[in-house]
């Protein structure tokens, strides 16, 4: 897995590429949680993400928690597996996503 931050004023764009499993869900949480400080929008993209297991999702749930508080969360560019999987979890009533 392979993350990469930008930040314009508030918001902060973390590209995220790989799989958000058990054994990368801990290195995603720690590339996006830390460098929320002055952060209101976070955007994800997940344009070269290709699977999120039950550890991702606790991570995103964690994110958007963390964020309603704060502003927004939104992914962008989930593809149809991922999107599966939130609609399979219930999540897509959660998150706010696009293909």
């Amino acid at each position: 897995m392979d993350l990469k931050r930008t930040t314009d004023s508030t918001t902060m764009t973390v590209a995220v590429s790989g799989r958000i499993d058990t054994s990368t869900a801990p290195e995603f949480e720690q590339g996006v949680k830390p460098y929320l400080d002055g952060v209101n929008d976070l955007v994800l993209d997940f344009a070269e993400v290709n699977y999120v297991s039950s550890a991702g999702l606790r991570v995103l749930l964690s994110l958007h928690k963390i964020m309603m508080k704060k502003g927004s969360m939104k992914l962008v560019n989930v593809n149809e597996e991922v999107c599966d999987v939130f609609e399979v979890t219930g999540f897509d009533e959660i998150l706010n996503y696009n293909e």
